[in-house]
């Protein structure tokens, strides 16, 4: 189903500004676009983030997977996607002062708000990241938007940098995501004690190099009459809570003996 389009003008920017768009932080913030609203490039997701406990709004596989990356890091403390350039008169100052035509609403002529892909907190600041593919970046107009952006951010002090295929760890997102099933998985029918005595053997049996995952799961699954793949949940739990470590740059093997660290 086509998302729903409609007419840009003043009427609509004030509306957005009194539903709280592009405001809050962590659980609270709300995206200056949704899913709903306009339809993107590639595949658009929403996926409820660990980090600020709220579902994110990603408009293409590329933002998806640098969203994981992002969620997994120690270092990210907050993230704001489709994060709005707020200030339509500095935005529109900037670009008649490149020289660039800002973009408006060719039926009301209203500037469009642009919008960052990423804002992000961190344990070392707040920075701005924008995601584009490597062939976008040879389109003028693509580029004179950037540079509006580039501007913009520098007035507030703010790191921005463009962030393209080519810097992305698609295997390590992959990975993440399988994780995250774990995240949204139904464990009511299991007691605390059951899953904690369940999680300790596992990571008894992972650590001491003699088992695969696979081989550890069904050890598990046997000893405490779980289902069948209850035991991968488990060690999908200690990965999440980083109890225990593996290389998620490379697709992982669970068939392998010591892949856990």
């Amino acid at each position: 189903m086509a998302k729903r389009r409609h007419i840009w003008n003043a009427s609509i920017f004030e509306k957005y500004l009194r539903e709280g768009r592009g405001c809050g932080n962590g659980s609270s913030y709300r995206p200056w676009i949704s899913v709903q609203d306009f339809a993107s490039r590639g595949v658009a997701s929403r996926v409820k983030g660990m980090t600020t406990g709220r579902v994110h709004h990603l408009m293409s596989n590329h933002e998806l997977a640098f969203f994981y990356i992002l969620d997994w890091s120690d270092e990210v403390t907050d993230i704001r996607e489709q994060y709005p350039l707020f200030d339509l008169e500095s935005a529109v100052r900037i670009a008649a002062q490149a020289g660039i035509k800002y973009p408006t609403n060719n039926v009301s002529g209203y500037p469009y708000v642009l919008t960052c892909d990423f804002m992000i907190t961190t344990t070392t600041g707040v920075k701005a990241r924008t995601i584009k593919t490597a062939s976008e970046l040879s389109n003028p107009r693509v580029l004179e938007k950037l540079e509006v952006e580039r501007r913009y951010w520098l007035e507030q002090g703010i790191d921005w940098k463009i962030i393209t295929e080519r810097e992305i760890l698609y295997q390590k997102a992959k990975n993440i995501e399988w994780i995250y099933t774990a995240f949204h998985a139904d464990t009511a029918s299991v007691s605390t004690h059951d899953m904690k005595q369940a999680q300790n053997t596992m990571l008894q049996l992972l650590m001491n190099n003699e088992y695969s995952v696979i081989e550890a799961s069904q050890i598990v699954e046997s000893e405490f009459c779980f289902a069948r793949g209850f035991g991968l949940y488990l060690f999908k739990q200690l990965l999440l809570n980083k109890t225990i470590a593996v290389n998620l740059n490379e697709p992982l093997n669970l068939n392998a003996k010591g892949i856990a660290a």
